[in-house]
């Protein structure tokens, strides 16, 4: 599609705005921008100078101000992790996640991971919620409960059977205390293995170490899983071999073992019963294999796994990506009922159970963790991903302006001074359909360098 034909299906007032935007005199350095920060659909506007100076002899060598730029501001893209809120930050996001993933997989020395750790014992474990009462589903190839064999997209998958009888608080709370229940569960995991190993737990971690990296995924119904790579690392961590006795069979085991013990109980509060919360029954731990083995759960399709959900939250469910301070915003908002059954009980039980910060994480239907996280020596961070990228970007610049490589010549010493303010954000009508056909147009770039890439290695494959 056509950037005339975009435009056609404009509203007046955007489309008087796209085109004062065209008509703008800056507007060939704003289009710059805009694709330097990829399409981002909210960036940040900074306002400022920076000088880079020979050390030595105080000569300017470089200087830039944000004066000379449209609207005398510069954009850098948002950094969000959302799809729902930037698309073009968010795949930046998924692909930081994948490579982050698979360097624990496959290796990595460049970020801090041997090639060995594919040697090494490694699982891919996904845990679940329990149940809070029927809800609609695709059991294979019986119908549901209700009756309906429901299609791949029925709205009514996740929804309760019966929403009167549903338990939304317990839902909720559970939620709230996800990320306990996967703390203990690490604790509970490191017993198990030295149980199984016959080893005191100090003798066992004198041995070997566990890494992981995982990621919370919402279902249907509204309740968080955690996907996780786990993995068995000798007493230095992925640099040195784990022990002889540290198998796969005995992580697997181990990882059942632990699951089903871990506990968190919530006290009664207000007419609340007491609960004790566990994970679901429905725990699935697979061996990860590698690529061109046959296997398939490949490495790859595990870091891809895990990258895909590192952009989505509670949004996927119905609800909104942002906070919601009262029951009335929901029907503004246009929540949909179950999600918004779930909202309700946070801010209901906000009162009873203040320390849990029910209310701030309503719109999250009350989890309140990290959606992507890792072990300290599963891999490199995500960090040092942005630092590189960083770099790449500033060595980029030098040599446009034909600066010397400080790493090259570290006698040509420079320094630089800098001063920066907000000053503001996002995009007027106009920018964002600018914005939104820049990033249609490097999605299906990168579209075509796939299917390219793709295209060279069946044909190499298929060589002789």
């Amino acid at each position: 599609m056509n950037d005339a034909a975009t435009m056609a299906g404009l509203d007046p007032a955007t489309l008087t705005d796209v085109l004062r935007v065209a008509g703008s005199p800056g507007f060939d350095r704003l289009q710059d921008q805009i694709r330097r920060t990829g399409g981002c659909s909210d960036p940040i506007h900074l306002q400022g100078a920076t000088v880079t100076r020979d050390r030595a002899t105080g000569q300017a060598l470089f200087s830039y101000s944000t004066d000379a730029e449209p609207g005398g501001r510069l954009r850098i893209a948002c950094g969000n992790r959302r799809a729902s809120r930037c698309p073009s930050c968010a795949w930046t996001y998924a692909g930081d996640t994948y490579h982050l993933i698979r360097a624990g997989l496959t290796g990595d020395p460049a970020k801090g991971t041997p090639h060995t750790v594919r040697d090494h014992p490694r699982v891919f474990t996904t845990l679940t919620a329990p149940s809070f009462g029927p809800v609609h589903n695709r059991p294979g190839n019986r119908p549901c409960r209700c009756g309906t064999r429901h299609p791949e997209d029925a709205p009514e998958l996740g929804t309760p059977l019966d929403p009167e009888t549903y338990d939304y608080a317990g839902a909720v709370l559970w939620n709230n205390h996800a990320s306990e229940l996967w703390r203990f569960f690490t604790i509970y995991l490191r017993r198990e293995i030295a149980k199984r190993a016959g080893l005191t737990q100090k003798a066992a971690r004198e041995q070997s170490r566990l890494s992981f990296g995982k990621v919370a995924e919402y279902q249907k119904r509204g309740a968080v899983h955690f996907h996780a790579v786990i993995r068995f690392d000798g007493p230095e961590g992925p640099d040195t071999p784990p022990p002889h006795w540290a198998t796969l069979q005995l992580l697997t085991d181990a990882i059942h073992a632990a699951a089903v013990r871990v506990t968190v109980d919530v006290p009664p509060a207000g007419g609340q019963p007491a609960r004790t919360l566990r994970w679901g029954t429905q725990l699935d731990a697979q061996p990860i294999g590698a690529f061109g083995n046959g296997e398939d759960l490949t490495e790859q399709a595990v870091a891809s796994y895990v990258a895909k959900y590192a952009t989505k939250a509670a949004e996927t469910t119905g609800t909104v990506d942002r906070r919601i301070g009262n029951k009335e915003a929901l029907t503004l908002l246009g929540v949909h009922d179950h999600p918004g059954r779930l909202i309700t009980a946070c801010l209901d039980l906000h009162a009873l159970y203040p320390d849990r910060k029910l209310r701030d994480w309503a719109h999250m239907l009350g989890f309140r963790g990290h959606f992507s996280s890792k072990s300290r020596r599963y891999s490199t961070t995500l960090g040092a991903l942005r630092q590189v990228r960083a770099d790449y970007r500033t060595a980029q610049q030098r040599a446009a302006l034909g600066l010397p490589d400080p790493d090259e010549h570290p006698e040509a010493t420079t320094l630089t001074l800098a001063h920066w303010t907000y000053a503001g954000h996002g995009h007027s009508p106009g920018e964002s359909w600018l914005a939104a056909n820049i990033r249609r147009d490097i999605e299906q770039n990168r579209e075509l360098f796939r299917e390219e890439k793709a295209a060279l290695l069946d044909l190499e494959g298929e060589a002789p």
